[in-house]
């Protein structure tokens, strides 16, 4: 039955958008969409769910692996991308002229949003390095489309920049796999030389030289992909240029995704490192990221760039939470990866009607939303109240585990300076979280009957899974799922 279903979860999306080529309308393609959204998200999420109900025991065919790791990154893909594909159509419907001419427009996005979906939930399943790193190239064609979909100046730059800058880290992550594979098997290797379970069973016996080259090239690589800085540069373009909904999918599923695939690195490639080594380049990374960010999120910006700064300071806090390595601070990047889903994609959700009433606010930050339009106003707060980690959210409590987790690894310099940025962080959000709100208005009231009634139901459904996950968050910590994770990912 598992077979059937890691095959089924990614072809439902794929043929989702190959049908959408199909629609002699934009209604039907809708439809189309809508239908493929919602399975591909319950096979995906089936999946999730085998893998975190038995997460002591994870599932292993002849080319994917079932874990519980993948399983806590396989539900996020699968959430967000429901989200992301429903709200597509109200933001389609008054997109104007984009990339291509209008007749075709939907089917370019809809081919394009369900290929990314689909390589999406392929990369946590795949049970082999050199797969995974061709899944995460396969999503940058299709994300790069959707980032220059509206046509203009400005999108074509970001996604030509995001194009350019990912497709080169990734190609100094394959150099790095290539080390990897002729340092594993010199000369008599195959295919299966780059599973997870080979390179762990070859690391201890790995010479220091080509382990630690080829570490750091993969991890530096998929660093780029990520958005860790100094990397980060196509980061805040491509999310300020890109529709929301592909906004939301790139921050909340696609970064996470590939932070998996480097935690994945540093689990079985770091025992032929010197020990601490490994750790030492994540947490580099992490505490990087962090002080690049809380520079930018001081500063009074257009609010998905504002969303975009915001994911190069929580990628920087999942890299501290995965180079501690300890039970707590495992949980609190389960949590991390979670409540950041929820609050990003609420965000970006937000910008839709936001942008489509206030177009200024493309270029500048929005004020007095408050005395604007209450719903709006609602899920700004509940998105940038929770991005600032403000209790009762869970990335205030995923945060807080973080760092007890690096004070129980006796890691104190690094905890100090971590949750230093963090605060210096929050006071930037928080800013421009109330003067967002109630600062002196810069917009006029409006009402939106229909896209308000989308949007609260976006923000108590939201708000309501991150007050779930805040509770299940505290119950975490000594959980089956977080033993297994430190016993190993796959």
């Amino acid at each position: 039955m598992i077979d059937v279903l890691v095959i089924a979860a990614p072809a439902c999306a794929a043929l989702t958008g190959a049908a959408t080529w199909l629609a002699r309308t934009a209604r039907q393609a809708d439809l189309l969409n809508s239908a493929g959204a919602v399975l591909t998200a319950l096979l995906t999420l089936l999946l999730a769910g085998i893998a975190l109900i038995d997460a002591e025991h994870p599932h292993h065919g002849a080319w994917w692996v079932l874990d519980a790791g993948g399983g806590v990154f396989l539900a996020v893909i699968a959430v967000v991308g429901l989200l992301s594909a429903l709200v597509a159509p109200s933001q389609l419907a008054v997109s104007g002229r984009g990339l291509v001419r209008a007749a075709r427009g939907r089917a370019m996005y809809y081919g394009a949003f369900y290929a990314f979906w689909a390589a999406l939930i392929a990369v946590p399943l795949v049970d082999n390095l050199g797969l995974a790193w061709l899944l995460v190239e396969a999503t940058t064609g299709a994300s790069a489309l959707l980032v220059a979909y509206s046509g203009t100046r400005g999108a074509l730059e970001a996604g030509w920049k995001y194009l350019v800058l990912t497709t080169f880290g990734l190609a100094i992550a394959m150099l790095g796999i290539i080390v990897l594979y002729v340092a594993i098997a010199p000369g008599n290797g195959s295919l299966g030389t780059l599973d997870w379970q080979s390179i762990a069973r070859a690391a201890p016996r790995m010479q220091g030289g080509p382990a630690v080259v080829a570490f750091v090239l993969i991890i530096a690589g998929l660093a780029t992909k990520v958005g860790w800085a100094p990397v980060h540069n196509w980061l805040p373009d491509a999310h300020s240029e890109a529709p929301p909904a592909v906004s939301a999918l790139l921050s909340a599923a696609l970064l996470p995704t590939v932070v998996l695939v480097a935690w994945r690195v540093l689990v079985v490639l770091g025992p032929a490192l010197t020990p601490g080594t490994a750790s030492a380049l994540v947490l580099a990374f992490g505490l990087v990221s962090l002080a690049v960010a809380v520079p930018f999120l001081w500063q009074s910006m257009a609010f998905k760039r504002l969303l975009a700064y915001s994911s190069l300071e929580h990628m920087g806090v999942l890299a501290v939470g995965i180079g501690l390595a300890t039970p707590l601070a495992t949980a609190g990047v389960i949590v991390h990866v979670a409540g950041h889903a929820l609050a990003k994609s609420l965000g970006f959700y937000t910008a839709g009607p936001l942008l489509r009433h206030v177009p200024r606010a493309h270029e500048r930050a929005v004020r007095g939303l408050a005395f604007a339009n209450a719903s709006t106003a609602s899920a700004f707060g509940v998105s940038l109240g929770a991005l600032a980690a403000m209790p009762p959210s869970p990335l205030f409590v995923s945060e807080l585990l973080i760092l007890l987790g690096g004070i129980t690894a006796g890691e104190i310099a690094v905890t100090v300076v971590a949750a230093a940025l963090l605060a210096l962080g929050f006071l930037g959000l928080a800013h421009a979280l109330v003067d967002g709100l109630v600062g002196e208005p810069r917009v006029k009231r409006w009402r939106s009957p229909r896209s308000a009634l989308r949007l609260r139901r976006l923000t108590v459904v939201s708000g309501t899974l991150m007050l779930a996950l805040t509770v299940a968050a505290c119950l975490l910590p000594g959980s089956a799922l977080v033993n297994r994770l430190m016993a190993g990912l796959v």
